[in-house]
Order: structure tokens, then C-alpha cells, then sequence
């Protein structure tokens, strides 16, 4: 995972997602249990045009799914085996909080943990900035999936 090297891996590396739903732009420090990571949000996202026209928000779901991204990341590098841990996938939202609001062309900066692990699950928190500012806080868990074998 680049980790002995201390190179950071781009998302697309480490992610099952692909575009247009990959939402981590790159992956700004990690260690173990605990990543950062940044979104660029790109001003022309086609969700966008029917979210408020004339006054686009960013909506707080793509915003959470940013965060849980993160968070899969943070978890798939905290694994020697890339193909080991399976899928992250979303079992609960415990909290969340919207601060701040984020408009197309921000880039958002996320702090996202692992805060404790139980079987397949990882309780998991995530701080989303915008400007310095908290704009979204989330406690949420993540089920590693056993990942099925291609038919």
C-alpha cells in the first residue's frame, strides 16, 4: 500500500469506487487507523444542476460518502492485504452533523478514524473541513464484506 515506502496511494488505487462516484481526490497523510484526505469538488458535477440551481449546495449525502470513502481507505491501508479485508460497506450512521455549507469548486479537507474494531465491523468518525471550517462530523460503522468471487 505504499506504506514502507511512505508514498501515499491515489484513492482510485485503494477504493473499489470508480468515477463518477469516486469522491476522494488524494490522499493527504495516513497512519495507522487514521487518514486524511482531500475532495475536489468539481464545479460542473452534474447533481449539482438540480440542487438549488442559481444557489448550488453541495448535498450532505455526497459530503458522507466522502467521508465514508475515507474512512475505507484508512481501514484498507491498516491492512497489509489489499484483498484481504473485503468491501467496506455502509451498516450505520450513528451521527451526523452539517456545520457549514460547501458549494461546487470548494475543496474539502477529511479527517477520517477507525475507532474501534469488533469482527468484520469498524466504528468509524470523520471530521469534514471546508475553509478551515467543520463543515459535516460523522460517527458511523463500516462492515467489511466478504468480497465475491467474479462470476
Amino acid at each position: 500500500m505504499g506504506s514502507e515506502s511512505g508514498a501515499l496511494p491515489a484513492p482510485a488505487e485503494v477504493l473499489p469506487h470508480a468515477e463518477p462516484f469516486l469522491l476522494v481526490s488524494r490522499v493527504l497523510a495516513a497512519s495507522p487507523g487514521e487518514v486524511t484526505t482531500a475532495w475536489d469538488i468539481p464545479e460542473d458535477l452534474d447533481i449539482l444542476r438540480g440542487h438549488f440551481p442559481g444557489n448550488p449546495v453541495v448535498p450532505g449525502v455526497y459530503l458522507s460518502e466522502h467521508a465514508f470513502q475515507s474512512a475505507a481507505i484508512a481501514i484498507y491501508m491498516g491492512d497489509d492485504d489489499r484483498d484481504g479485508p473485503g468491501t467496506p460497506v455502509l451498516t450505520r450512521i450513528e451521527d451526523a452533523r452539517f456545520k457549514v455549507i460547501v458549494r461546487p469548486g470548494d475543496t474539502v479537507e477529511t479527517t477520517a478514524r477507525v475507532d474501534e474494531v469488533l469482527s468484520n465491523a469498524r466504528w468509524c468518525s470523520a471530521t469534514v473541513r471546508v475553509g478551515g471550517k467543520v463543515a459535516v462530523r460523522l460517527r458511523f460503522v463500516l462492515a467489511v464484506a466478504d468480497a465475491e468471487a467474479p462470476a
